[in-house]
């Protein structure tokens, strides 16, 4: 997208061409490298999800990644599965030249606000305050994705970018847009898949192509800054997983995410 920088909400906007059928421009301002950001394009189709929907918000979303992403016009086709009185489904596919760029089976749902949850554990983690976190953006051959999502992270889980990866696969960084769009359900779609992979922090570099991502909204996020949890569990036969956690303001976890993704490549 040329000229001036759309905000988020422009960014991800989807105009219907008729039943089940949509386009959209994608913005190349969410690519890392030449690849387009997979929340980026996870919240172009949430919003199709939502529009052909009875519901207002994206409760579930299973995306299977099978090509890279470009900027420029793109097709989606909403099929729909079912649809009741508390949650629709549909398949959602994203095509580019005709070809399927992503798939992802999404459940909507219409969220409470107000919910008060019967039981809720803690974050992992505390953060540190923004002031103590740094806005180092990793180089991602051009601003791009920075000059659009403001990040600040935790420094204790960035010791890769000094070639000292602490063994743990963990970083953590605070979340908005810069164009000051607040949080919903199309932010948290980004936000899941915003952070550098956890692998960094266990030697690998480069690009992990994430192959399949599963995330769900858990409530209406508050205004302000979303706090990102990123953690891993197993890293083997050239594969790592990868699990996220959102906090609001208000102390609420309102996502949650687990993605496979394809190991980057070893240091030497």
């Amino acid at each position: 997208m040329g000229g001036e920088m759309s905000g988020f909400g422009e960014a991800t906007a989807v105009e219907r061409v008729g039943e089940g059928r949509y386009e959209a421009v994608l913005d190349g301002g969410y690519g890392i490298g030449e690849a387009l950001n997979g929340g980026y394009l996870m919240a172009v189709l949430a919003r199709a999800a939502v529009d052909a929907s009875p519901h207002e918000h994206p409760v579930s979303t299973a995306a299977n990644f099978h090509r890279v992403a470009k900027a420029g016009p793109a097709r989606l086709l909403v099929e729909s599965r079912k649809e009741g009185r508390t949650a629709a489904s549909s398949l959602v596919t994203l095509l580019q030249n005709d070809r399927p760029v992503v798939d992802a089976l999404i459940t909507t749902g219409t969220l409470d606000p107000a919910a008060e949850p019967g039981y809720a554990a803690g974050p992992p983690a505390a953060m540190p305050p923004l002031e103590e976190c740094t806005d180092f953006q990793p180089p991602t051959g051009g601003r791009g994705f920075a000059d659009r999502v403001d990040m600040r992270f935790d420094r204790t889980t960035m010791g890769w970018l000094d070639g000292q990866p602490s063994g743990r696969p963990e970083i953590r960084a605070w979340f908005r847009h810069r164009c000051g769009h607040e949080p919903d359900g199309c932010s948290l779609a980004l936000a899941v898949d915003a952070l550098p992979p956890v692998a960094l922090n266990l030697g690998a570099q480069g690009w992990a192509p994430t192959v399949e991502l599963t995330w769900h909204m858990r409530a209406v996020p508050a205004p302000g800054w979303l706090a990102v949890h990123g953690t891993g569990r197993l890293l083997s036969d050239g594969w790592f997983d990868e699990g996220v956690e959102v906090w609001d303001t208000a102390g609420r976890l309102v996502a949650q995410s687990r993605q496979i993704a394809r190991v980057p490549r070893a240091r030497s």
